[in-house]
């Protein structure tokens, strides 16, 4: 028996022979061309080819998963008809008179490191995209078959380096019982698909393709991390029996859809949604959301050549205010230093995650943030709007920022534009200096949303992109909690309300300390609401303040904050 550990990127228990997914040779030779337009005319004629594959793998998706999870091809076959993408690849043949394929890889490459780099998850997933199309389009220049795990016909383990967004979406979930990668994070693409095919995954294991063979038996562990190939008889017992409690552990989690967010004696949370695109509507409504506690406005600008117009922004606004029977919280262009847009150039700068973005960008290109505030304003009539600024550090940012919202209202209404007078105004807090002043901030907005992936980031000094100081991303650090409780309390003191819509709003250490420290939202992705709402069902309101104030006034290292929670609420995950 071999045990390997990667990262749970989907729950569930699987337990079935292995299918070992292996890519073809897709090695490019770097050659010199000296016929360049019929190198240029076999790039497109492969095109061609690779758009007619992709609506093929759209069309058997399909049938596995909605028409919004099925989308993402059409955002690759949107990608491989870029024009800025294929020109990119033809001015390299041209230029450097280099063979199609390399020319493909070498930009191909180059998009895949700037998404990478990103600081946002939903453009992160971008660099899966890019990869899944030029490896497509790579193989048919290299007259390579990819593998097509959609023609899998018995009950199976899917074992591969990587698993693209068109494997993924592929997949017969009635015989891929699940998935192990060596590569791979929680936030990728295909794990996000598996999450929502509700097909056990673990990533990152590094070594599961050296490990197994076609036919081996394994056992994986969605949650853990955990794989097993080849196991004696006690672990398969051991996880057969794991894997029938967690069945019944998601048909009780489907009974809490309609059921509210309240502890055991009474107390009231909101769980609301993170979304970046009208298409995750489906995903809130499905999981019980009970509104959107930030709606992603980037997408808009990072998928097109030119800026959005404020009726194609209007539009999209209505639709997900429409579309959300609870309060939409949008957030404004949250954009600049690592991410990058096609319509109009940026600074280089040193420390982009200092530099010129979000509200700062805006004040910078202020027609930008004026159209989307107008397209916004207009939007307001058709749900429960509340807009908010990101990246707001001071209280005169803020007020700049909310003056031009007031004007451009004004220009609407004297436009004879009807515009609704109860939307609210509020900010992010994921500078350290706007949780130590939520005091005075908590007299101007209407609410806060603590953004905890940056202001941990900020508060700890450290890259959270950067894998060799991750121990310092520490969401349960008594600072951090801190700085929570600064801005809760601020805000309930004035009357205004707080949200989390950071990644810790989710984690399941955080339901009792958040719970306690009087959090009014929490907002996750939509595929967490159901379980956090079962553990905030479970947990004392009034049991769950006296853990937090004895983890605020007692413990000094993160460590001493989970085993508290552990000890007192038995939550380990």
């Amino acid at each position: 028996m071999t045990n390997i550990k990667g990262i749970g990127a989907s729950s569930g228990i699987a337990i079935a022979k292995a299918y070992k997914l292996e890519m073809p040779d897709l090695t490019v030779s770097r050659d010199t061309v000296e016929d360049t337009t019929a190198e240029i005319k076999k790039l497109y004629d492969h095109k061609a080819a690779v758009e007619e594959e992709i609506k093929t793998i759209k069309e058997a998706a399909s049938k596995n998963l909605s028409a919004e999870e099925a989308a993402v091809f059409d955002a690759h076959l949107m990608m491989l008809n870029d024009p800025e993408f294929a020109g990119q690849i033809e001015s390299k043949i041209k230029d450097e008179k280099l063979n199609a394929a390399a020319a493909l890889e070498d930009v191909a490459n180059m998009m895949i490191a700037m998404f990478s780099s990103m600081d946002d998850a939903y453009f992160k997933e971008r660099a899966a995209d890019v990869k899944d199309v030029s490896t497509r389009w790579k193989a048919h220049l290299l007259g390579k078959k990819l593998p097509n795990p959609s023609l899998i016909s018995e009950e199976v383990v899917i074992c591969a380096n990587d698993l693209t967004p068109s494997d993924t979406a592929t997949l017969n979930k009635n015989l891929v019982k699940g998935f192990v990668t060596n590569i791979g994070g929680r936030t990728s693409h295909s794990a996000i698909l598996a999450r929502s095919m509700e097909i056990p995954a673990v990533v990152a294991t590094n070594t599961i393709m050296d490990n197994v063979n076609d036919g081996d038996l394994v056992v994986l562990d969605g949650t853990t991390g955990e794989v097993f190939i080849n196991p004696d008889e006690a672990v398969v017992k051991e996880y057969t029996e794991k894997k029938e409690a967690f069945e019944a552990y998601k048909a009780e989690l489907k009974t809490l859809v309609d059921a509210e967010s309240v502890s055991t004696d009474g107390h009231k949370a909101l769980l609301v949604a993170n979304i970046g695109s009208p298409e995750d509507l489906e995903a809130v409504k499905a999981n019980g959301a009970e509104g959107v506690g930030l709606f992603r406005t980037e997408f808009l600008y990072m998928e097109s050549d030119t800026l959005p117009t404020e009726d194609e922004q209007f539009e999209v606004y209505k639709k997900v205010l429409e579309g959300v029977n609870g309060p939409v919280v949008v957030r404004t262009l949250d954009i600049g230093g690592d991410k990058k847009l096609k319509s109009f150039e940026t600074p280089d700068e040193m420390n982009p995650f200092l530099g010129v973005r979000a509200i700062r960008l805006c004040f910078q290109h202020e027609d930008i943030f004026r159209t989307q505030l107008r397209a916004l304003l207009r939007a307001s009539v058709y749900g429960d709007l509340h807009i908010m600024f990101p990246m707001i550090a001071t209280l005169g940012e803020f007020r700049k920022a909310k003056g031009i919202l007031m004007e451009e209202k004004a220009k609407l209404e004297a436009e004879g534009v009807k515009v609704s007078d109860n939307f609210e105004v509020g900010i992010m807090i994921e500078i350290p200096a706007a949780a130590v002043l939520a005091d005075q901030f908590a007299k101007e907005v209407d609410f806060f949303s603590i953004g905890t992936n940056d202001l941990i980031q900020y508060t700890f000094a450290a890259d959270r992109m950067s894998s060799t100081i991750n121990y310092l991303y520490q969401p349960f650090n008594p600072s951090i909690l801190r700085l929570v409780k600064n801005t809760i309390d601020a805000a309930h003191a004035n009357g205004k309300w707080t949200g989390m819509c950071g990644e810790m709003a989710g984690e399941a250490l955080a339901a009792p300390l958040l719970l306690g420290l009087g959090l009014d939202e929490f907002s996750m992705s939509a595929t967490s609401i159901l379980a956090q709402r079962k553990r905030i069902r479970s947990l004392s309101y009034e049991e769950s303040k006296k853990l937090a104030e004895d983890c605020l006034n007692n413990a000094m290292t993160m460590e001493e904050v989970v085993a508290k929670v552990t000890e007192e609420t038995g939550i380990t995950e």
